[in-house]
């Protein structure tokens, strides 16, 4: 298996760490974000929306970062993060849905302005938008830190997929006006998960390699 990422993204991270999580034997690819490695014929042929993380299985092709999560975790059967029973894995679903729909968009839209414009783009970023999205994230932040209040993590006492997924953004509150501090049960949480080894061995890189071409295993 191949998956193709960009260096430093929120979504391919979650990914990334699963990958450790499990132990799967999966060969990492870093396209060039400014070198226009996914507009590539060969590469949309893989994923036409020409965005990573996008996964090579044989014959398959596989994008969404979430969608990626949830195959690759099916193939290591008992592996905890996505349980078989339909109760457990709705229930994982439910919060891979909210994250991309609806906290992922809002913090996402804040990193994209106030970190990728400038230090990728070259590009101003838009106040307005930043306050847009930070209303947005205020919002969807009150109802995860709630919910967060009597949980270890975020469908229970367990690491699983949705726990990857949510603190794949959240991760970049130290680097752009994501208001984590204001959530005290997110940044418990967080902390938690900051502990994972998977996760602390998917580290963004240093900023001189995010979005750099090169090719990792």
């Amino acid at each position: 298996m191949r998956l193709y990422i960009v260096n430093g993204s929120p979504n391919c991270r979650k990914v990334q760490a699963l990958i450790k999580q499990l132990g799967l034997d999966v060969e990492i690819e870093a396209l060039g974000f400014l070198d226009g490695d996914l507009q590539t014929k060969e590469f949309l042929a893989i994923n036409p929306n020409g965005m990573v993380p996008a996964l090579v299985d044989g014959d398959f092709r596989l994008w969404e970062s979430n969608a990626i999560m949830q195959y690759l975790a099916d193939k290591k059967q008992g592996n905890g993060v996505y349980p078989n029973d339909p109760a457990s894995r709705a229930n994982i679903n439910r919060w891979l849905i909210w994250e991309q729909a609806h906290f992922n968009k809002a913090a996402g839209g804040i990193l994209f302005e106030q970190f990728l414009k400038p230090n990728l783009m070259q590009q101003d970023s838009d106040p307005d938008k930043v306050a847009e999205h930070a209303k947005s994230f205020h919002r969807y932040a009150a109802v995860l830190n709630n919910h967060l209040a009597s949980r270890q993590f975020i469908t229970g006492d367990y690491l699983t997929l949705a726990d990857f997924a949510l603190a794949s953004i959240v991760a970049f509150s130290g680097v752009v006006d994501i208001p984590l501090a204001e959530y005290p049960h997110i940044s418990a949480w967080y902390q938690r998960v900051n502990q994972i080894p998977a996760w602390q061995q998917t580290a963004p890189p240093a900023m001189e390699e995010l979005g750099k071409r090169a090719v990792n295993s």
